[in-house]
């Protein structure tokens, strides 16, 4: 059994290895390896307290959601300075891409953001409130409703996403464009399999 920083060491010799056929296979860079990190730390404690687990699919997990951590406080600070978190932020896209000649339904809305119904009913009532978006009665079905971005709520919107967008592109600063395109090549496969049925 393989204890301790050996298995680290043996995970990143094959995580190299990994790379270095995927950017022959795909045409990919090959990607930069850094010192240990936070992760490797805990995983390297873990793996000599638990010697029967199999901690490789934690160098990417892990990974994946720490930076998601990172993300959303990164974006929450570029939203709170319009009046709006991430989820809101997140309605009025969706409404922005269905575009003004298509406004969805509530039951759209938090099928697409994952949400509950509440949770879309809550975020709906303070946008309204603001003036950000228009429920409306469907005209097909007496007990339906559509929602619609008002011209205020497309404002608003542009404005976040733009302070958001300069956040997004310092987080990423330190990788190249192909390292980018390498990471988002394989996070499109991982997304594929947890959500082969998505759709805007």
């Amino acid at each position: 059994m393989v204890r301790g920083g050996a298995l680290v060491d043996s995970i990143l010799a094959s995580k190299i290895l990994l790379s270095e056929n995927l950017a022959r296979e795909h045409n990919f860079p090959i990607l930069t390896t850094v010192s240990q990190d936070w992760t490797d730390q805990v995983l390297e404690k873990w793996t000599a307290l638990r010697t029967d687990l199999d901690m490789a699919p934690y160098q990417v997990t892990a990974r994946v959601s720490r930076i998601g951590l990172h993300v959303a406080r990164q974006q929450e600070e570029a939203y709170k300075r319009f009046g709006l978190n991430r989820g809101e932020v997140g309605v009025l896209s969706a409404l922005r891409i269905a575009g003004p000649s298509n406004p969805l339904s509530p039951t759209r809305l938090f099928k697409g953001l994952l949400l509950s119904s509440a949770g879309i009913t809550s975020r709906l009532d303070r946008l309204e409130r603001r003036g950000l978006v228009r429920r409306t009665r469907h005209p097909n079905d007496r007990r339906g409703i559509l929602v619609e971005l008002t011209d205020e709520g497309a404002r608003v919107l542009e404005e976040a996403v733009t302070a958001e967008n300069g956040s997004a592109h310092k987080l990423l600063g330190r990788l190249s464009n192909e390292e980018r395109e390498s990471l988002a090549a394989l996070l499109r496969k991982l997304l594929a399999n947890l959500e082969p049925n998505a759709s805007v």
